[in-house]
């Protein structure tokens, strides 16, 4: 009997299966597909991404750096409003290769990565958990004491086991250009309904434009008007949900949820990666596979950790929906440096924000 099935090998289940398997338990992974494929999410990540990647894996995944963004309430040509540090903010980077080197990293540390191999079935009984596992030479039975489900937005674990689903699912859709652009500054234009649209400048591998909203909005005409107001056609393109809001509880028994299974999603950008992978280290932290009491430590781990930011970003959110008048005001009045750290909006009340809010 494994400790952990973990499903899926994304950036939160491959953090969690390396540090389970690191803390010398049996844990297996199963990815439905190829690790990193298919594309369904933005490499624009905090320099804190560093912290969980080793230091001979930069170059292969670094593409870019952003000192800052531009908002507008319109289109390119539109006045934009500047948001800017004299330091680095964010980086940009391979996504798919980030997925590959956590997947390795969980291997090197003794986890079993099984890719093409789908969870088809799971059962809860009293003392284990029951996982049929779809893959090339047919479905087979796994027994786990316990099973991370880190299978996405629209996660077969989360509802096997009848755990609620997340508030809102956004619509989110990328598109690549390939002329290289190595700008400084990334763009957001408040322009789509209860979101944002972008341009990200990745460096040598060309540029990066998308959008996210909630369904049913016509998201492929607006992701058109926002290619043909940049001028630009993309080579290709690919589209993904987003998790907003998590739920009063991403536990049973014997199973928990990570990343996006559990909505552990910024509610103002989108963005999972190191929430992801921040709730994983919680895990890893708090969960003993032979005593399901912990499960409930977890619970409590992650929300310390992640549940004030996500309710401040809900709140800067909303500001997304306001009227144009609105938000110029808002924007004129935090425009120019900032101290804010992006995957943490509780750092708009650090010293750090209000020195640079103060006259030079």
């Amino acid at each position: 009997m494994h400790d952990f099935v973990v499903v899926g090998a994304g950036p939160a289940g491959s953090r969690f299966a390396r540090g389970a398997a690191q803390a010398d338990h049996d844990v297996v992974a199963f990815e439905q597909g190829t690790v990193g494929k298919p594309l369904a999410c933005s490499g624009h990540v905090s320099t804190d991404i560093w912290e969980f990647v080793p230091e001979e894996a930069h170059d292969r995944l670094f593409q870019n750096e952003i000192y800052g963004a531009r908002f507008h309430t319109g289109g390119p040509d539109s006045q934009p409003y500047r948001f800017y540090k004299d330091e680095v903010v964010s980086n940009v980077i391979d996504r798919v290769e980030l997925d590959r080197t956590l997947a390795e990293l969980a291997r090197g540390a003794g986890a079993e990565v099984r890719e093409n191999h789908t969870v088809v079935d799971l059962t809860e009984h009293r003392d284990y958990v029951e996982v049929a596992v779809r893959g090339p030479d047919g479905v087979e039975t796994h027994r786990a004491r316990m099973v991370a489900g880190c299978d996405g937005p629209k996660s077969r674990v989360r509802h096997a086991v009848g755990l609620p689903e997340p508030d809102e699912l956004l619509h989110g859709v990328l598109g690549f250009e390939s002329e290289p652009d190595a700008e400084e500054f990334v763009d957001v234009h408040l322009t789509v309904p209860r979101f944002f649209a972008w341009r990200i400048p990745r460096g040598e591998a060309g540029v990066e434009y998308g959008l996210a909203m909630p369904p049913g909005n016509d998201v492929s005409d607006r992701f058109e008007e926002l290619t043909d107001d940049y001028g630009v056609e993309t080579d290709r393109r690919c589209s993904g949900l987003i998790p907003i809001g998590p739920a009063d509880s991403v536990t049973t028994g014997r199973v928990f949820l990570i990343g996006d299974a559990a909505a552990h999603n910024k509610p103002f950008t989108g963005g999972g990666i190191l929430y992801g992978m921040t709730a994983a280290d919680c895990a890893v932290d708090t969960i003993d596979p032979t005593d399901p009491s912990t499960l409930s430590a977890y619970e409590s781990a992650w929300r310390s950790e992640l549940l004030g930011d996500i309710r401040l970003g809900h709140l800067i959110r909303r500001g997304y929906s306001a009227p144009e008048p609105i938000q110029e005001t808002g924007m004129g009045l935090f425009e120019g440096e900032i101290g804010v750290h992006m995957d943490r909006p509780t750092t708009l009340f650090s010293a750090d924000q209000l020195r640079a809010m103060l006259p030079q």
